[in-house]
């Protein structure tokens, strides 16, 4: 089964020819670069990784690149860029053509201004649509209906909620309070959600059985081949990069090897487009 992961992160260290954003906050005290990432996914036995440039890099994404151009094989990139900056025609057509860039990721959820006004990213999500190019897109339950206005206007955009759209720092029953808007928009097909970062919404132990019945509801409403697996590994801090692995495929047995084959890599390299597919193990 191939194992690929959504979403990590890596950096460089803070230095005045690459500052970091201000007030930056890196999920670890040191710089983790590509080959610490391999280290890892070998150990945990992950084949392929998608790459999300971190907030303190800014909109940079030429680290991301650097390690997708390194080894095609193991990485790729969900990049950004400047929604301050005039978007120039046909500029994200040229940006799909970079080595190892699929798509982009914004994340609204410390500031929904851009996602509330539909005119504000309009630009960017016709040409998005145009390129062929997928979004991540993060945002919270109470603001997923925005995700799905865009859905609706742009039938042909692939957008990928973040993290079952979960806020940041609640966790257990809370955490998932709102889920009922994130399942209700499963009608629109042109979106799908990343089962990530799972360990980081549970006080429990592993393997986390307290979130269980919702990843289920997710499994129910949007599929297994709109469920795409990931860690956001340098996050989570109760778990090993193995048993964010395990998790899914060992301990919830209700999902089937084909579902697991479907969550656990296959669904994300179809979104995405990214080819040619490693071998599996």
């Amino acid at each position: 089964m191939l194992i690929v992961d959504s979403q990590v992160h890596i950096w460089a260290a803070d230095t005045p020819q690459r500052p970091w954003a201000k007030n930056a906050k890196p999920h670890r005290p040191q710089p983790f670069g590509m080959d610490a990432l391999l280290g890892e996914m070998n150990a945990a036995g992950v084949d392929r990784a998608v790459i999300v440039p971190p907030s303190l890099e800014r909109t940079r994404n030429d680290l991301a690149l650097d390690a997708a151009c390194a080894q095609p094989e193991r990485f790729a990139v969900m990049g950004k860029i400047d929604t301050a900056a005039p978007l120039a025609p046909g500029a994200l057509a040229q940006l799909r053509e970079q080595a190892g860039m699929l798509g982009l990721r914004f994340n609204f959820k410390k500031n929904m201004t851009k996602l509330s006004d539909p005119q504000q990213l309009a630009g960017v999500w016709r040409e998005a649509e145009a390129a062929g190019l997928p979004v991540y897109i993060g945002v919270t339950h109470e603001h997923v209906h925005w995700v799905e206005d865009i859905a609706v206007r742009h039938p042909r955009l692939r957008l990928i909620f973040d993290h079952m759209a979960l806020a940041g720092g609640i966790k257990d029953e809370a955490a998932f309070a709102g889920l009922d808007q994130l399942l209700a928009a499963a009608k629109h097909p042109n979106l799908a959600v990343k089962v990530s970062a799972l360990p980081a919404y549970s006080t429990a132990p592993y393997p986390f059985t307290n979130l269980h019945p919702y990843v289920r509801r997710v499994y129910d409403a949007f599929g297994p081949q709109r469920m795409l697996w990931g860690s956001d590994l340098t996050r989570i801090k109760n778990a090993s990069y193995r048993q964010c692995v395990t998790a899914f495929t060992e301990e919830m047995p209700w999902l089937s090897a084909a579902d697991l084959e479907w969550i656990m890599g296959r669904a994300l390299c179809q979104w995405l487009n990214w080819k040619p597919a490693a071998p599996a193990r």
